[in-house]
């Protein structure tokens, strides 16, 4: 019973970490399993201190994205192999008419996905090809 409730109260612990992409860097909040995968940035007001969010997902494939419960833009950076293959910029909140919603996919398939706050691919001069480490 314990060890059940260690593995739900770690499900609420979001990972922090910092990922480079050039010079710069960025301080995000970690998204490493299904829970996290699903929740995403829905439901917050901003991302505080924060400059966004990496998906670490642990198969390659087409990863799919909605603004389900989100409240700002982002700007949404797929990556496949520590390299940027597909930017999908200032990506709107949208109130999900009947429950459907805008899907978002990158180019190809990818293994991460990185969301930072609106504009920021522009600001930093974000670019398809970019090596990103994480």
């Amino acid at each position: 019973m314990l060890c059940a409730f260690g593995v739900k109260l770690y499900t609420y612990y979001w990972p922090k970490m910092e990922v480079a992409v050039g010079e710069n860097t960025f301080h995000v909040l970690a998204a490493k399993h299904q829970k996290h995968w699903q929740k995403g940035l829905g439901g917050r007001e901003s991302l505080g201190k924060y400059d966004g969010m990496i998906f670490i997902f642990s198969e390659t494939k087409q990863h799919v994205f909605v603004m389900r419960d989100m409240k700002f833009p982002i700007d949404i950076i797929w990556i496949k192999g520590g390299a940027i293959i597909d930017i999908a910029p200032n990506v709107p909140v949208e109130a999900g008419e009947g429950g459907v919603y805008t899907q978002y996919l990158a180019r190809d398939d990818s293994n991460v996905v990185l969301e930072l706050k609106a504009g920021y691919s522009a600001k930093y001069g974000l670019k398809i090809g970019d090596i990103v480490k994480y």
